[in-house]
């Protein structure tokens, strides 16, 4: 199922750990092109996400769109889970997740996103968060995996020099009789309309009340430069 925000260009799969001396609390990454960087716990794992890319944008790995988007879109995974780290635990439908997991993406946009472009579609970007794409979605899908949506936070964010943000918090309930995610989604959207960088944090509902502090110091550290792209 295609989701808003995904297009003919995304996901390839290289991360610069930056972490400088022995022992540093932190993995530092950043994209390609250093404009785009965050920091996460280094006892967290970086793992494949390639299964991440089959969830989002529903295609095979092998095909032309695939190769595309390794080629022209940065992302990277990391898992908190030390026993077993996978991208299993992006959306652990039926798979036990109580630590936390990062996702982030850098993509360059078509002529045509440009001009769609909005702080909605920042909002949309991996999962549904606006009422009148969950209700489209639904819509459609009546067995879409994520349901009974909560809003914990919403705020537009101002990086300066042209750029735009918004930061939303939410909740999502796994599956009818799942546990209770939450979600917590940064976007940022470079000066000239050419570039979106994204950062999603998921952990479960408890976990994220719980390790606050942790995750959102994970959060305020995702930054772009403000000459990105």
């Amino acid at each position: 199922m295609r989701i808003a925000g995904l297009a003919s260009l995304a996901a390839g799969a290289l991360v610069a750990g930056l972490a400088g001396c022995g022992g540093s609390q932190f993995t530092y990454v950043r994209d390609n092109e250093g404009e785009t960087y965050f920091k996460v716990p280094a006892s967290w794992s970086k793992v494949d996400h390639k299964p991440i890319q089959q969830i989002l944008y529903g295609e095979d790995p092998n095909s032309e769109s695939a190769r595309m988007r390794a080629q022209f879109v940065w992302t990277a995974a990391f898992d908190g889970d030390a026993a077993s780290p996978g991208a299993q635990h992006f959306i652990p439908l039926g798979v036990k997740a109580e630590e936390p997991f990062v996702y982030s993406v850098v993509q360059p946009l078509t002529e045509e996103q440009r001009d769609t472009m909005s702080l909605n579609t920042l909002r949309n970007w991996v999962w549904p968060v606006t009422k009148s794409l969950r209700d489209q979605i639904t819509q459609s899908n009546p067995e879409f995996p994520l349901q009974n949506f909560e809003l914990l936070d919403d705020e537009v964010l101002e990086p300066g020099d042209g750029a735009s943000g918004v930061h939303v918090r939410f909740n999502y309930q796994l599956g009818p009789t799942g546990e209770t995610h939450t979600f917590d989604l940064t976007g940022y959207l470079n000066a000239g309309n050419t570039k979106v960088s994204i950062l999603l944090v998921r952990c479960s509902a408890t976990c994220y009340r719980q390790r606050a502090a942790e995750l959102d110091g994970i959060t305020q550290s995702f930054k772009i430069r403000k000459s990105l792209g």
